[in-house]
């Protein structure tokens, strides 16, 4: 990427002209800096964007869900956060189009590394709280997340699947879901389990490479249409 190209992604964010040096220093990994002798890279306003990224979370998600206890905001805005989730956003934004890398780490496919998006869009919110104040934070940070998170509450669906649903199910039915193995097979050396899970009137399929795993996989998948039907 050129240097050139990066008043196109600061009229993109909103970030005025006199605050192009530091957006360009947000996009500059260390790797780049030690190619080209600067003396900055990313890496401070890494660290000032993931405590921006903390407290924007941490206030929506007290505000959206007063009824969640903090263990449940605390799981969720861990998911919200962490490196994968980050390295696919910035990967939707495109910013790894303007990641300023060294020759070296580019020809090893750097420039897309989960690490490196994740650190680069917290290093692009830093440079975008300083320059333009924490109102536009919250807005870029709202609604580069709000397509892929609608309800991040969902996510806690996700995060421990089997403890959810006996939790829903023993509340609402009193009964604790029903694993059963439907069938194995496979070689040695790489399995696989059908496991076929019963709640009340309602049934779903897991598939995976241990029991657990198919366990865990049916539970997600019950998980998913009861929350549609139920509402929670």
């Amino acid at each position: 990427m050129s240097v050139e190209k990066i008043p196109h992604l600061a009229r993109q964010l909103g970030i005025p002209k006199e605050s192009l040096p530091l957006l360009c220093e947000a996009l500059t990994h260390r790797t780049y800096a030690v190619e080209h002798h600067l003396d900055y890279d990313n890496q401070r306003l890494e660290f000032l964007g993931d405590a921006v990224l903390e407290i924007i979370h941490t206030e929506f998600l007290y505000h959206r869900y007063p009824e969640l206890p903090e263990g449940d905001l605390t799981k969720i805005r861990s998911a919200l956060s962490c490196e994968g989730t980050l390295a696919n956003i910035a990967r939707e934004l495109h910013l790894g189009d303007y990641l300023l890398i060294g020759n070296g780490e580019k020809e090893c496919g750097g420039n897309d590394r989960d690490s490196t998006l994740c650190d680069l869009l917290e290093a692009v919110l830093g440079a975008l709280y300083l320059s333009c104040g924490m109102k536009k934070s919250e807005e870029f940070v709202h609604r580069i997340f709000a397509r892929d998170f609608s309800d991040p509450k969902q996510l806690l669906n996700t995060l421990n699947p089997k403890g959810r649903l006996q939790e829903f199910s023993q509340g609402r039915w009193r009964i604790t879901p029903d694993y059963r193995l439907f069938r194995s097979g496979g070689p040695h050396h790489a399995p696989f389990f059908e496991v076929e899970l019963r709640l009340e009137r309602y049934r779903a399929m897991g598939y995976g490479s241990s029991r657990k795993l198919a366990e865990v996989a049916a539970a997600a998948l019950m998980l998913k249409f009861l929350a549609k039907r139920f509402k929670f």
